[in-house]
C-alpha cells in the first residue's frame, strides 16, 4: 500500500474535478483497481463517477445495478461491514453473484449522505484481489475523502434544486404571462415630437425582481429565448394602437435573433414600424446565424438599434459588425451632462460617429430640462427618459403625450 499523497490544491476547481481527484487519490493510496461514487435512484445504484484505469469496459459512469445485487444496501443496513479485506471470508459476500462475476476480492465502502441525512449513495473502492493489509486507518482515510465528496455532491444537489426551481418559475411566468408591457415615448429633441415608443417588460411575481434579473435568470437556465419571445409577442399587441407613423421599439438578445424564432414572431408585422434593440454588452455567440437573421429582417424593413451604446469598450466591435440604424446613448453618459464636460465630450464623439455612419442617435435616461437642452445642442437626434414620460400602459402613455390611440388600446 502506498503512502497517502494528496493531489494538488482543489480549491476553486469544479465539483466534478474534485470528485475525480478524490477517487483517483484514494484508489491509489489503497492500492485498489476501482473507485467510484454511486447514487441511489429508484432502487438502483447508478455510478456517477468512476476511476478504474484499464477496466473501463467493466465499470463506467452511467452503469446501473439493482441495489439488492451490490454491497451498498447491505453496508447501509449493517449486514456487511464498511471494510472488507477479504470477501471470501464473508458468507454474504460469497452468496452474491457480483463477488465472483466482477470479481471482488476486497472492498471499502462509505455512505454519502444528503444535507438532511438521507443516503445519496456510496463512495467505494474495490480490488479483484483480497488485501489483508487493509485496516481501520484505511477506512478512516476513506471517510475523509468521502466527506470531501459529500460536500461537493451536496453543493451540486443544491445547485440542481435551484436550477429546477428557476426553470419551473420561468416556465410558469411564460405560461401565465406573469408580466405586463409598458411603453415609454421616444422624442425628437429638435421639435419635441414623439416619434416612437419603447416596449418594456414589468414582472408581477413576488418577491419583486428587476426585469433584467428575470431575463438573466431565464438565460442562465436555457429559457432566455422563450421568455424574450413571449415578452416581444405581448409587446407587439401595442403596435395596432400606435398612430402612424410612430414606431415600436423592443429589446432582443443576439441569441434570440440567431435562433430564427424571432422572424416567425414578426411574420406579417409592418417591419418598417419596428425597431429591434440589441444590448451592447450582450456578446454575440454564433455570429454568422445572428448576422444572417438580422440581415434578413433588415431587408424586410426592420431597423436595428444598439442599446446602451458607450457603456463599455467591449461593444465597439459589435457596433461595427451590426452597423446599426440607431445608437441609444447609455444613461451613464446622460446623467448630469449639462455640468460635466467629460460626458459632453464623449457624447459629442458618439454624435460624430453616428453622423459618419448615417445613424440616428437617441439619448436614454433624460430626467431634466437642462440635460435635454445640452443634448440637443450636441446634435442628439432623439431622447427618452422620465423628463418626457414614465413607462406606462399604452393608453396612459399615449394620453400623457396628447396622442390618440388607433383602434384597440393595446395595453398588455
Amino acid at each position: 500500500m502506498s503512502a497517502l499523497k494528496l493531489r494538488p490544491e482543489v480549491e476553486g476547481r469544479l465539483p466534478d474535478e474534485i470528485i475525480a481527484t478524490a477517487l483517483a487519490t484514494v484508489r491509489e493510496h489503497l492500492g485498489m483497481e476501482v473507485a467510484y461514487l454511486s447514487e441511489f435512484v429508484d432502487g438502483n445504484s447508478v455510478f456517477r463517477a468512476v476511476d478504474a484505469p484499464g477496466l473501463e469496459h467493466v465499470i463506467a459512469a452511467g452503469d446501473s445495478h439493482d441495489l439488492k445485487d451490490v454491497y451498498c444496501r447491505h453496508i447501509l443496513d449493517g449486514r456487511l461491514p464498511a471494510l472488507i479485506p477479504d470477501t471470501s471470508a464473508d458468507p454474504l459476500c460469497m452468496a452474491m453473484a457480483i463477488t465472483t462475476d466482477m470479481p471482488v476480492g476486497s472492498h471499502v465502502g462509505v455512505p454519502i449522505r444528503r444535507g438532511d441525512g438521507s443516503p445519496y449513495g456510496m463512495f467505494c473502492c474495490l480490488s479483484t484481489r483480497a488485501n489483508p493489509t487493509l485496516t481501520q486507518r484505511d477506512l478512516s482515510v476513506m471517510r475523509i475523502f468521502a466527506d470531501l465528496v459529500a460536500e461537493q455532491v451536496n453543493t451540486a444537489l443544491i445547485r440542481r434544486d435551484r436550477h429546477s426551481a428557476q426553470v419551473a418559475e420561468i416556465q410558469a411566468a411564460i405560461r401565465s404571462h406573469a408580466f405586463r408591457i409598458v411603453y415609454q415615448p421616444i422624442v425628437e429633441l429638435s421639435s419635441g415630437a414623439v416619434r416612437g415608443f419603447e416596449a418594456l417588460s414589468r414582472f408581477e411575481a413576488e418577491p419583486y425582481r428587476a426585469p433584467d434579473l428575470w431575463f438573466a435568470e431565464a438565460s442562465g437556465v436555457g429559457l432566455g429565448v422563450e421568455l424574450e419571445l413571449a415578452a416581444i409577442d405581448a409587446a407587439l399587441v401595442g403596435l395596432a394602437a400606435l398612430p402612424e407613423p410612430l414606431y415600436l421599439s423592443f429589446n432582443a438578445s443576439p441569441g434570440t435573433v440567431a435562433s430564427g424564432r424571432l422572424a416567425k414572431v414578426l411574420e406579417g408585422k409592418p417591419l418598417d414600424r419596428l425597431v429591434i434593440e440589441i444590448t451592447e454588452h450582450d456578446q454575440i455567440g454564433a455570429e454568422a446565424p445572428f448576422l444572417d437573421q438580422l440581415m434578413r429582417l433588415r431587408e424586410g424593413g426592420l431597423r436595428i438599434a444598439v442599446d446602451d451604446a458607450g457603456a463599455g469598450y467591449s461593444g465597439l466591435q459589435q457596433i461595427i459588425r451590426i452597423s446599426p440604424d440607431i445608437l441609444k446613448l447609455d444613461r451613464s453618459l446622460v446623467t448630469g451632462i449639462h455640468v460635466d464636460p467629460v460626458r459632453r465630450s464623449l457624447a459629442a464623439a458618439m454624435v460624430h460617429f453616428a453622423t459618419e455612419t448615417k445613424a440616428q442617435i437617441v439619448a436614454e435616461g433624460i430626467e431634466t430640462a437642462e440635460e435635454c437642452r445640452a443634448l440637443a445642442r450636441l446634435g442628439m437626434h432623439g431622447g427618452q427618459g422620465w423628463y418626457f414620460g414614465r413607462p406606462a400602459d399604452l393608453a396612459t402613455a399615449l394620453a400623457a403625450c396628447g396622442l390618440p390611440a388607433r383602434g384597440a388600446t393595446g395595453a398588455a
